[in-house]
């Protein structure tokens, strides 16, 4: 406990985390995980909606800046790697692509052990590639690293 409570100690305001996950339960599991952990969380079901959320979607109207501030608020994007329409590893793409958005962490989440997927994705810039399910410990790991925080 007392990790997390320098990692939570060290930050002035909470960390808000966008989880993406094609798959409810998944998505809901990471979400009760991240709240568990003093984090604020919006969910996205899909790649695309991430992106409309971040101000990135392909609508016209999405480009007005209002939208944007979302951006600032958003201090790590957890994606599912499988998921239908636009794959993790595509929206990661995307986001570090983005020079509003290059800068914030993206973890790659997937039930499958794949070293090539996992060297894709830290290549391309993921902060980390974790194995589902999505524990406590995981979040509370990653959020001491993101904060440099010394365990």
């Amino acid at each position: 406990m007392s990790a997390s409570d320098s990692c939570s100690s060290s930050m002035e305001e909470e960390l808000h985390v966008l989880a993406v996950d094609d798959n409810l339960i998944d998505r809901k599991l990471v979400e009760r995980i991240l709240k568990i952990s003093s984090c604020k969380v919006t969910t996205a079901e899909n790649g695309l909606r991430a992106l409309e959320y971040l101000g990135l979607g392909g609508d016209p109207q999405q480009s007005d800046p209002v939208t944007s501030t979302n951006v600032m608020k958003v201090n790590l994007i957890i994606t599912d790697y499988c998921m239908p329409g636009m794959t993790g590893f595509e929206l990661l793409k995307k986001v570090k692509e983005s020079s509003k958005l290059k800068e914030v962490p993206v973890v790659i989440l997937s039930s499958e052990n794949i070293p090539t997927r996992i060297n894709k994705c830290l290549a391309s810039g993921a902060q980390m590639f974790m194995q589902k399910p999505l524990k406590l410990s995981d979040v509370e790991k990653l959020k001491c690293h993101l904060l440099n925080c010394r365990i």
